[in-house]
């Protein structure tokens, strides 16, 4: 009987046993308190504590934790912004005890840091420069906790300016100036490669022009050479240069007539039908063909003045 009534004592105390032992996880710290009051700060590992008169207080993450703050404040211009603040932060190792005991929730504390500094800067500045400008923010943030913080045993690793959201009727107006300026943009543009288009053009047509008056000049200047060879070849069998003139005028006609009538699309020529107007036509024609004669010998005189000069 009474080896029966031994047996809960042996469970009892291999319980407490076993009790004795606990476990605190990587990057984790235990707090350990004896009859309420502090004891020791246990790190990674197996750990032994004594029962009944030990206690893990708490276990505080030694890992970098993220708190998002969101906060709407207004610019400088009087626009209404929401602005998302990422703050990341960890327990100093050597400082468990401070961040255990001297604050109960840090992550109000950081909040309302985070509001203040906020609410601070940005007032300051128009809407464009807080886009500009949110690293600057961003450092603000962190310098006010750092200094606050590590007197609790937190250290500030990182606070950045993650999200800045104006009112939905700013962003409207914001996109349209944008739409605008885009537009106004791709107009100047095109006006510009419009005028160049028109520049070129222009440049081109007056290069044909040219060309086309060259070629023409060039055309008249053969054809009047072509004549005062053709006058120097009729003088040298004995035709004066008026009735040479007058032949070639002649000879110049009826090739023309034998030209018109050779082509398919020519099935009407007017010509002059009375004695007088043919007389009057031949005349103007060997007129012509004289002034042309006079270029043909101002041109062989220029010529042979250039010969004699070089």
């Amino acid at each position: 009987m009474g080896q029966f009534l031994f047996i809960p004592f042996i469970f009892f105390g291999l319980i407490i046993f076993i009790s004795s032992f606990f476990i605190v996880k990587q990057q984790t710290a235990a707090v350990i308190e004896r009859f309420g009051r502090f004891q020791s700060i246990r790190q990674s590992g197996l750990q032994l504590k004594i029962p009944l008169v030990d206690r893990i207080a708490g276990k505080l993450s030694l890992k970098i934790q993220q708190l998002d703050v969101i906060i709407e404040t207004k610019t400088l211009d009087d626009v209404f912004v929401r602005l998302k603040v990422s703050v990341q932060y960890m327990v100093i190792k050597d400082k468990v005890y401070e961040a255990f005991y001297k604050l109960d929730y840090p992550h109000d504390q950081i909040t309302s840091f985070v509001f203040d500094v906020v609410r601070a800067e940005v007032p300051k500045m128009k809407l464009d420069d807080v886009f500009v400008k949110k690293d600057d923010i961003a450092i603000a943030v962190k310098r006010e906790l750092q200094e606050y913080m590590s007197e609790y045993g937190y250290d500030i690793i990182k606070t950045l300016v993650t999200d800045i959201d104006p009112d939905a009727q700013v962003k409207e107006a914001m996109n349209r100036i944008n739409a605008a300026e885009r537009e106004k943009t791709a107009a100047q543009f095109e006006g510009d490669a419009q005028r160049i288009l028109i520049v070129e053009r222009a440049k081109a047509e007056a290069e044909s022009k040219r060309l086309q008056g060259q070629g023409i000049a060039d055309q008249r200047r053969e054809i009047a050479r072509g004549l005062e060879e053709s006058v120097e070849v009729l003088n040298k069998v004995g035709i004066n240069s008026q009735e040479a003139s007058a032949l070639i005028v002649v000879t110049q006609h009826y090739d023309t007539l034998q030209a018109i009538g050779g082509e398919t699309n020519s099935n009407l020529i007017l010509l002059p039908n009375s004695p007088q107007a043919g007389s009057n036509m031949l005349n103007d024609m060997v007129a012509s063909f004289a002034a042309s004669n006079e270029i043909g010998e101002a041109m062989k005189q220029a010529k042979e003045n250039k010969k004699k000069e070089s």
